[in-house]
């Protein structure tokens, strides 16, 4: 169901991500299960047939419980990596800034994804003082999408 698969080379992956900035702090996700301790957006694989904008308002439904808005398309990202047990990535991943609401505002950190204890969390993260957090992507920790009036094209090469 979700646009992933395995190549003779890799795997390609094709996701959905939320860019939810309050004042200087973004909303990740991180998942404690995971070897490295690192952070990433919130979103998610898009499923066969779905479009990129119905992908990330199931995303972020199924993460926050809400219903949230899309501001507007902000980045593409074209993301070359190896994965921990050194699988190369080709993915291609559309964020999208996300309308600050009071609801959204209030996800406390540590708010679970999946109602559990155990799996993966929202947090915000303060971008003024992330030095030594391993964010993905690492340009949410540069780039000011609020004051980007079109959408980003980033490349990373692992």
């Amino acid at each position: 169901m979700d646009c992933t698969f395995k190549t003779n080379e890799g795997k390609f992956n094709y996701r959905v991500g939320a860019i939810i900035r309050n004042g200087n702090k973004i909303l990740m996700a991180r998942n404690p299960n995971e070897k490295r301790e690192f952070w990433y957006s919130v979103g998610g694989r898009v499923h066969f047939g779905e479009s990129a904008e119905e992908a990330i308002l199931r995303e972020l439904k199924e993460e926050t419980e809400l219903d949230c808005k899309i501001e507007r398309m902000a980045a593409i990202h074209e993301n070359f990596f190896e994965d921990d047990d050194g699988l190369p990535f080709h993915e291609i991943s559309i964020f999208f800034l996300i309308k600050l609401t009071d609801e959204i505002a209030a996800i406390p950190s540590g708010h679970h994804t999946d109602g559990g204890p155990n799996g993966e969390f929202l947090e915000w993260i303060d971008l003024s003082d992330c030095e030594g957090k391993t964010l993905y992507p690492d340009f949410f920790k540069t780039t000011d999408f609020s004051k980007e009036t079109g959408v980003l094209n980033f490349v990373t090469r692992d």
